[in-house]
């Protein structure tokens, strides 16, 4: 640099011509004169240009803005679910890789059920005497106070009417203090020992003991051949298994009960939520539909969810539009036995906390109050009556429904029905008992004495039929049609008493917790 400044000789030229020169110099000599500037000028000047270069090149930087996620729609027909159901006959669908807890005894579902063609029949005995048709009259002054329809979906789904009391410990303390003995739980063992050994090869069950492999027709009673829906006859032999608390994940046949829900979860999802085939009704899609909603509550298996949702989407379609209830087909005008297991079964799913929709159970009570008589305390068929087995039908669904312990005709009610006392016809003695062991109290204590000696008493108790029930409890409605296994079932439910459904009423205050 100092040569090159040594270089350089002063100008002789006037001082106009200065600038000229100077700017002559600095372009011949950029690099010398920039450094000689920069040496020159104040820190801060400099550090504000460095700062106006940084924002600069900032200001030049893209941030590319991710494109929006377009949302994923998931479509399924009905078809391609029960399609997509049936595949774990084969094998398990990788959608289920999914579930949280790791399930030990998976429910596989056998093939197709072919259901032969049979005549359509009436199990209803002397109630089809009944007219069919239902007037009704105006129910702006007779439907349920306000608030028994708002509890009536709590009233259903309430604790108080769950299945703790099925698990082991809790089941033993409740048959010592509910009235149970030895007698009546080692009856209970052998009845389902005995539906064990009359299951089908294909997992479910049938009326007909002829057609089972390992009875044919050893047992007597299978039933007038009338009763020939095999989703009825599954669902009676299931129910007895679920009030003891075994299902396909508890108790000592795992296996059996596996394979008899999925042969029942199969019909469901081949008939899109229709159990029943060819000889059957709304009276099997009622037990179904318990079955599959109190197997889905106590076992959580999430592929029972949607077999037994169907099992209720399909019920409550299937409501009499006019009337409010049920009976053989869909949107006929019903009748009080076939309502009573709808309701039963729309019990059981809105416990399971699946959908049920809360209109379809105020219709069910306007159907209640057009057969109603003595303001409530008895019911008819199909028409106001004072019937022993629809009083108590009607009578126990109104407990369910919202009806307090203490409404009047409800006690006139349950005291009718404790003078009769216990009979040979099982169908009422299945109501009846539930209702009285949910009211408790001194008519319980002395209907429970007469009813668990008499059905331990009747039990079978030699040879092939050991354990199984028909004789001197084979009166009444479904027992001729229906036969062995439908007496078993129901006498084995009356054992179960004291656990299967925890009274209503002790727990009453929960109830008002579950007002929705």
């Amino acid at each position: 640099v100092a040569q090159v400044q040594q270089s350089v000789k002063p100008s002789a030229k006037p001082a106009s011509n200065q600038n000229n020169a100077a700017t002559s110099e600095a372009a011949e000599n950029g690099p010398v004169m920039a450094s000689a500037v920069l040496k020159q000028t104040p820190a801060m000047a400099v550090s504000m240009i460095v700062h106006i270069v940084v924002l600069l090149m900032m200001a030049l930087i893209i941030n590319k803005v991710p494109p929006e996620e377009q949302p994923r729609v998931i479509t399924s027909t009905a078809p391609e679910v029960a399609e997509e159901f049936e595949e774990l006959a084969e094998d398990m669908p990788q959608e289920q890789a999914d579930v949280s807890e790791e399930v030990s005894d998976a429910v596989v579902l056998p093939d197709a059920v072919v259901v032969e063609n049979v005549t359509v029949i009436s199990t209803a005995d002397d109630l089809d005497a009944a007219p069919l048709s239902v007037e009704l009259a105006d129910f702006s002054n007779e439907t349920a106070p306000s608030s028994d329809l708002l509890s009536t979906v709590g009233a259903i789904g309430g604790k108080s009417s769950g299945l703790g009391g099925r698990s082991g410990v809790q089941r033993q303390q409740l048959v010592q203090s509910g009235g149970g003995n030895g007698q009546s739980e080692a009856a209970v063992e052998k009845a389902l020992k005995w539906f064990i050994e009359h299951q089908m090869l294909d997992g479910g069950w049938s009326f007909d003991l002829k057609q089972c492999p390992s009875c044919k027709g050893q047992c007597d009673h299978s039933g007038d051949g009338k009763a020939a829906d095999r989703c009825a006859a599954t669902s009676m032999a299931l129910l007895p298994f679920l009030g003891r608390g075994y299902t396909h994940k508890e108790g000592p046949y795992k296996k059996q009960f596996e394979k008899g829900i999925s042969f029942l979860a199969s019909l469901t999802m081949e008939g899109k939520g229709k159990a029943y085939g060819s000889g059957g009704n709304l009276y099997s899609q009622g037990i179904a539909g318990i079955v599959l909603s109190e197997s889905f509550a106590m076992t959580q298996d999430k592929r029972l969810r949607e077999p037994a949702q169907l099992a209720l989407n399909f019920i409550m379609d299937a409501q009499d539009p006019v009337g409010g209830g049920w009976r053989y087909e869909p949107k006929q005008p019903g009748d009080t036995s076939a309502v009573g297991w709808q309701i039963m079964a729309l019990k059981s799913g809105n416990m399971a906390y699946l959908n049920v929709n809360p209109l379809t159970i105020k219709k069910s009570v306007e159907f209640l109050n057009a057969v109603q008589a003595d303001d409530g305390a008895s019911y008819g068929y199909t028409d106001p009556g004072n019937g022993a087995a629809t009083s108590a039908v009607g009578l126990l669904c109104r407990m369910y429904l919202g009806w307090k312990k203490d409404h009047p005709a409800l006690q006139r009610g349950v005291d009718r029905l404790a003078k009769m006392g216990p009979s040979n016809d099982l169908y009422f003695n299945y109501y009846a008992t539930q209702i009285m062991h949910h009211m408790e109290g001194p008519n319980w204590i002395a209907w429970n004495e007469k009813m668990r000696d008499k059905l331990v008493t009747a039990q079978e108790t030699k040879g092939h039929m050991e354990g199984s029930w028909f004789k001197e409890v084979d009166g009444g409605h479904g027992a001729g049609a229906a036969g062995r296994i439908y007496c078993t079932s129901l006498a084995t439910m009356i054992l179960e008493v004291y656990y299967r459904h925890l009274p209503i009423y002790g727990q009453q205050s929960i109830d008002e917790d579950f007002k929705e």
